[in-house]
């Protein structure tokens, strides 16, 4: 079997191994061969660089989750609930961007006396009220930190159900409100759209005058980033070169190393020289072909990564726009401990900034 890498890119690869390892508990090397279409030699090197990582540890033949993962949050966290209690979490991922969310969680509830208690849901779960029902029956749970998913049917259900449940709840990354009034909920958020604003005013003092933005689709915070992205290409004077933005499918669809390729031709036959991209592994696949194509980043074409979650270990490393993670689990954490320490207190809504990270995928166009 022959490596077929410019097809099927490392962060594709990367992806597939995370969702499998929280789907199953466990991968095979023999299995990702057939999945995945690449050779051993390659997955065992894939496997080692996040082991390396901690992201997995490996064992014959394949590999299982590194402890510490989310999952062992999950039974870890039910053992330390106290006598102050608990709060309850459920977050739609239980690899990226969330856990390090969690972390901030934890450590805040630990500060006073309680514990946390972690559920995964996922993206396509269409409605989160039998989890959400389960969570707060269970012993000493006295709130509730959740991202539910707002683009399902059922979305505005799960809000109402929130604020008939009588437990102090706290949204995260998440905006809703509470019909009929149309009353926001209680959440804690980063400021998206300012995180593409630093990312475009990082670009433009570089030189950079035809920028191009690449969004996950369907993402609640890919439209936040989209805001503030026009909002700064119009500040700044940037020309989205014919308007160039696009969304990406999810990095699981079959066709996901299909439209990065092309989205990245439409990109450099419009003239543009730097791009932001949502979220870090979409990054790396623009800069994994790029890099196999003979395209220098930041050379040719600087490239700017939204989340920070990975970015550092990439080669390059790529300059990222990081939502403070941990920050916003602590803070949705303190949001429900002063709800239950005075019920009647005004419904906080807590908006918290994002920084810019400047590292080695960025850098001046040619000839500027």
């Amino acid at each position: 079997m022959t490596d077929q890498t410019p097809a099927l890119l490392a962060a594709e690869r990367r992806a597939h191994v995370l969702a499998s390892l929280e789907r199953d508990g466990a991968v095979r090397v023999a299995q990702l061969m057939d999945e995945l279409g690449v050779a051993p030699v390659t997955l065992r090197r894939d496997l080692a660089q996040m082991e390396r990582e901690g992201l997995l540890v490996r064992v014959h033949g394949g590999a299982v989750p590194a402890a510490g993962s989310l999952d062992d949050l999950e039974a870890s966290a039910v053992a330390s609930v106290t006598r102050a209690g608990s709060i309850a979490m459920l977050v739609p991922s239980l690899t990226f961007y969330y856990p390090t969310v969690v972390r901030g969680a934890e450590a805040e509830a630990s500060r006073h006396g309680m514990g946390v208690v972690v559920r995964g849901a996922s993206y396509e779960l269409q409605d989160e009220r039998p989890v959400l029902e389960r969570l707060v029956h269970t012993e000493g749970v006295r709130g509730l930190v959740l991202a539910p998913n707002t683009d399902t049917p059922h979305a505005q259900d799960v809000v109402q159900w929130l604020a008939d449940s009588g437990v102090p709840n706290v949204l995260v990354e998440r905006d809703a409100v509470v019909l009929p009034e149309g009353s926001p909920v209680e959440n804690v958020t980063t400021d998206h759209a300012l995180g593409a604003v630093l990312a475009a005013r990082h670009l433009a003092s570089l030189g950079h005058r035809r920028v191009g933005l690449i969004i996950a689709r369907d993402s609640p915070t890919s439209r936040k980033i989209a805001a503030g992205w026009h909002a700064a290409c119009a500040e700044l004077g940037l020309t989205p070169a014919d308007q160039f933005e696009t969304s990406l499918p999810p990095r699981t669809s079959p066709d996901f190393s299909a439209v990065v390729d092309s989205t990245l031709d439409a990109a450099l036959s419009n003239g543009v020289t730097a791009i932001l991209v949502h979220s870090d592994p979409e990054a790396m696949a623009f800069v994994d072909l790029a890099m196999n194509r003979g395209i220098s980043v930041p050379g040719d074409l600087s490239v700017v990564a939204y989340d920070d979650e990975v970015a550092e270990i990439f080669t390059p490393p790529l300059t990222a726009v990081a939502p403070p993670r941990a920050a916003v689990g602590r803070a949705a954490v303190d949001l429900v401990v002063r709800r239950l320490e005075d019920p009647a207190r005004p419904v906080h809504r807590v908006v918290l900034n994002p920084t810019l990270n400047v590292r080695g995928s960025t850098a001046p166009p040619r000839g500027a």
